[in-house]
């Protein structure tokens, strides 16, 4: 499944909620279910500067893919981030810079977090694309 076809089925799946609270269960309900970090890696360089919570972010390798794992203290912020997880985990360096990531607009999610929050999104992606530049210049 390409990174526009990932994104387009989360499209479709918040699109089956009529409002934005069951949106937002939904997408906390996302966090849930990312794999578990270990507290190991929630070290200081992982952090994702700029985010009202702590988002750690830790990027590895495999085999020409790039394995994200990810975590926060907050769960709308763990849900948002694994919006982020599913659509570009396991996906090769090239095609991670080379993604458009404004699905997350698409969602209208960004129109009901608070500005700090919404900003925050912005940070994870370019964060993550940033992991894949130092993994393709390698």
């Amino acid at each position: 499944m390409s990174i526009a076809d990932k994104q387009q089925e989360i499209l479709e799946e918040l699109s089956f909620f009529p409002d934005w609270q069951e949106r937002y269960e939904y997408v906390i309900s996302l966090g849930r279910k990312l794999a578990p970090m270990p507290d190991a890696l929630k070290s200081a360089d992982k952090l994702i500067k700029g985010c009202q919570s702590q988002v750690w972010l830790d990027a590895s390798l495999d085999e020409g893919a790039v394995r994200f794992l990810a975590d926060s203290d907050s769960v709308i912020t763990k849900g948002m981030i694994a919006l982020f997880v599913r659509v570009l985990d396991g996906e090769s360096p090239d095609a991670i810079l080379s993604a458009d990531l404004s699905f997350i607009d698409r969602t209208g999610l960004k129109e009901h977090l608070a500005p700090t929050r919404a900003n925050a999104l912005n940070l994870m992606a370019t964060q993550m694309k940033q992991r894949a530049l130092e993994f393709s210049a390698a």
